[in-house]
């Protein structure tokens, strides 16, 4: 079955590219508070930092387009004149989607590209990176579809269903890293490495784990940031296990400030 943007419906293709919601390390519970146990980590993981922008996504088709959009909707497809200005998506990653798509991403299926966009008047926290109103970009994560003709035919609750559990084929870490040093993309900081196994299971051990491994953002923009970074994500490498480990759920938690 041939592929066409103008037929496709872009509902359902928002749907089936979305990222999805990434857990606490430790549950979150009433009043954002974290409780216990933490998610079990099996074997290596590796730990980038979580940038405070807004969630970006490049999504290369079949039919040799492109769509841009936030974590929530599409906001601009090429060739189209105008875009929706939306968080300054479209047009910070225009030129990058317009240098990815001539290298044909797609490659017989659905590539989606996920990533932050930061710093500007992005958030409230833009100013931990940058104090000249810079925006920077990075990328976190790559699904590639072969398989989308299926997905396309399913219901709403079908694909939350299947987002939400797993079933986009998120590439690993080694395949993440080869794909962004090709295409010339800057990926979140990746901050460490080590067994899963041993991460601290309680709220305090992780707290203090956060502070000794991103005392500051490696990903300031410019001499004037404040530098205080959002927190860690972790993940294993094939990416069947990710949780994020944030400052402010601890600080909320055990009542810490700044």
């Amino acid at each position: 079955m041939s592929f066409s943007i103008r037929t496709a419906n872009l509902r359902t293709l928002n749907s089936l590219t979305k990222y999805p919601s990434i857990p606490t390390y430790h549950s979150l519970g009433d009043k954002g508070r974290l409780g216990e146990p933490a998610i079990a980590f099996d074997g290596p993981v590796v730990g980038t930092e979580k940038v405070d922008g807004t969630n970006a996504r490049m999504v290369f088709l079949p039919d040799g387009t492109y769509l841009l959009g936030s974590r929530e909707e599409f906001l601009y497809a090429s060739g189209d004149l105008i875009g929706n200005p939306a968080l300054g998506i479209v047009e910070h990653l225009r030129p990058v989607a317009d240098a990815l798509r001539e290298k044909r991403l797609d490659a017989g299926g659905i590539t989606a590209v996920f990533g932050e966009v930061y710093g500007g008047n992005v958030t409230a926290h833009s100013k931990q990176y940058t104090g000249e109103k810079r925006v920077g970009y990075r990328v976190f994560d790559v699904v590639r579809l072969t398989d989308y003709e299926t997905p396309l035919t399913w219901s709403a609750e079908q694909l939350s269903g299947w987002r939400e559990s797993g079933g986009q084929p998120f590439v690993t870490e080694d395949a993440l890293l080869a794909f962004t040093r090709e295409h010339g993309l800057e990926t979140t900081p990746r901050i460490l490495e080590q067994d899963g196994a041993a991460l601290p299971k309680d709220l305090e051990g992780a707290f203090a784990w956060l502070r000794t491994h991103a005392p500051a953002t490696r990903c300031a923009l410019d001499a004037g940031a404040g530098e205080h970074p959002e927190g860690i994500v972790v993940r294993t490498r094939d990416r069947r296990t990710i949780a994020k480990v944030r400052y402010e759920d601890y600080e909320r938690t055990l009542r810490v400030k700044r």
